[in-house]
Order: structure tokens, then sequence, then C-alpha cells
């Protein structure tokens, strides 16, 4: 089995409200679900309003399909252009 992993972070400059930021987060996490099948989910930073971290995770029994499938995820988010991305952090984990 092996795990794909993507953490990234975004810097929210507009944002002056933690209801914004959820509504921001509750956004892009629907549209990657949709359009990939991973997991999503927001894993830190929950109290600062202008800092969002996703996580993004997918399963596979083949390293080339996972690694494809998170590259997609990242290079849909940069596309999207939804607020800065201060960091990306990808693991491919062999179980």
């Amino acid at each position: 089995m092996v795990v794909g992993t993507l953490k990234v972070s975004f810097h929210l400059s507009e944002n002056h409200s933690l209801k914004e930021k959820r509504r921001i987060a509750k956004s892009l996490s629907s549209k990657i679900r949709s359009k990939f099948n991973v997991s999503v989910a927001e894993i830190g930073a929950n109290d600062k309003w202008q800092v969002l971290e996703l996580g993004i995770v997918t399963v596979g029994n083949d390293k080339q399909f996972v690694d494809t499938s998170i590259s997609s995820v990242l290079n849909y988010i940069d596309s999207m252009y939804i607020a800065p991305i201060l960091s990306t952090d990808v693991e491919i984990l062999n179980i």
C-alpha cells in the first residue's frame, strides 16, 4: 500500500475573520474532493485567520499513480490561485 500526503499552507491576506477562512477552506476542499478522489481536511493554524493549512491524502497500490495524483492536486490548487502559497510538503509512504 502506498500513501501520498500533501500539506499546503496559504496566506489569506484579504481575510478578516475565522468565519471567512472556514468558508474558503470548505469551498476549496469541496472543489478538490469533487475533482480528485482524495481526502481533504483543514489540519492546522485553526485559530489564525490569515493562515490556512490543508492536508490532502490519497491511497493506492502503485507509487506512480499516487505521485501523479498528488502532483495533479497541487497543480490544480496552484492554478486556482486562491491565495499565495506559503509552503507545500509532499510525502509518499510505502506501508
